[in-house]
């Protein structure tokens, strides 16, 4: 068995995807839980079964979902890991004030029950684990401050962020109180072309591609003038790692510290594609949040100081490989239909 052994929730979304690409490059045996479905949804993390080398050996896979404390317990029990990644959640802030019983108890109380696990085995078994919180820039809000440091205070706006700030603080809690190697990462947004389709990113580059090659005639929008600090998902999963092979836990902030407008995000997602994002973006009023948050800047100051970290990608350079890996997924839309449309005419001509 590998000597480092990792356990992820959540790997089958953007972040843990990356996250397990990063982990077994650098030699982990990484465990995963995902939740299960009438359909396979593990599309994001398929290319390393495909890998040439030893990756899908070192690939496991459990089903698990946050809500269930008892599996939570067997599988920490059974893996035994050195290091906790908790990436899974209800994590969309719109769906959250749908779904906010839902969202409380995956999103927060989910986080106490792995917490706890990790603490029962390392208590009973005698067994040292290091654990990652994912905290999200939601926490803040409406903000006290800007930029957001480690020290501004939380006011969350959905019901999504309240979970989140649980999910903050008891893991403060399980640090101070058990003297748990527990650290969160409160991440700003980072994006990816693995974004999930119904986040506004993803939506915004979608439609751009789809859009470019006629599969699309508009793209609906809510508040234009909302100003987000994005970052790409490959560069934050390296901070989560960096964050547990320090001696102190702690807790960091991890963004680039640039705010852009998703006015500005749709500009540019258009304008690679020769387009201007006047002639196609309409606000529908479904789409504005009960409660809106204006601003998010982060400071990752203390993350550059005392870890060296700093990301990689720039804004244009994120939204570019947005706009180009799905104007390629478009393109295999339109091909997809062009077979079927010339499959029913052939058939119509045999007739």
């Amino acid at each position: 068995m590998a000597e480092k052994r990792a356990l992820i929730s959540g790997i089958t979304g953007q972040d843990g995807s990356y996250l397990a690409e990063f982990l077994l490059a650098k030699g982990y045996e990484v465990h995963g839980l995902i939740r299960r479905s009438s359909s396979f949804n593990t599309e994001r993390i398929d290319p390393i079964y495909q890998d040439p080398h030893d990756s899908a050996a070192r690939l496991h896979l459990y089903y698990a979902d946050l809500t269930d404390a008892n599996s939570l317990s067997k599988i920490v029990r059974t893996v035994r890991p050195t290091e906790v990644y908790n990436l899974g959640a209800q994590s969309h802030v719109r769906v959250s004030f749908d779904e906010p019983v839902y969202t409380a108890e995956a999103t927060g109380v989910g986080a106490l029950k792995l917490l706890d696990a990790v603490h029962d085995l390392q208590q009973h078994c005698d067994h040292q684990v290091r654990y990652y919180q994912a905290s999200s820039s939601e926490m803040y809000g409406k903000v006290a401050h800007t930029p957001q440091t480690e020290d501004t205070p939380f006011h969350p706006r959905s019901p999504y962020g309240a979970a989140k700030v649980y999910a903050h603080w008891i893991t403060v809690n399980y640090r101070e109180s058990y003297n748990l190697h527990a650290s969160s990462g409160i991440l700003f947004n980072h994006e990816s072309p693995r974004r999930g389709e119904t986040f506004v990113t993803r939506k915004i580059t979608r439609a751009a591609g789809r859009i470019k090659l006629g599969l699309q005639d508009k793209l609906y929008l809510g508040n234009l003038d909302a100003k987000r600090d994005w970052g790409f998902a490959g560069d934050y999963v390296k901070m989560m790692w960096m964050m547990l092979q320090q001696d102190t836990p702690d807790d960091y902030v991890v963004a680039t510290g640039e705010t852009h407008e998703v006015r500005e995000f749709c500009e540019k997602a258009f304008a690679r594609l020769d387009l201007n994002y006047k002639d196609y973006v309409e606000i529908d009023p479904r789409y504005y949040r009960p409660a809106e948050v204006d601003l998010l800047l982060g400071d990752p100051a203390k993350a550059k100081r005392q870890l060296g970290w700093e990301p990689q990608v720039t804004f244009d350079e994120l939204v570019n490989m947005m706009v180009d890996a799905d104007l390629e997924l478009a393109r295999r839309e339109q091909s997809l239909i062009k077979a079927g449309h010339d499959v029913c005419t052939t058939s119509g001509s045999a007739g």
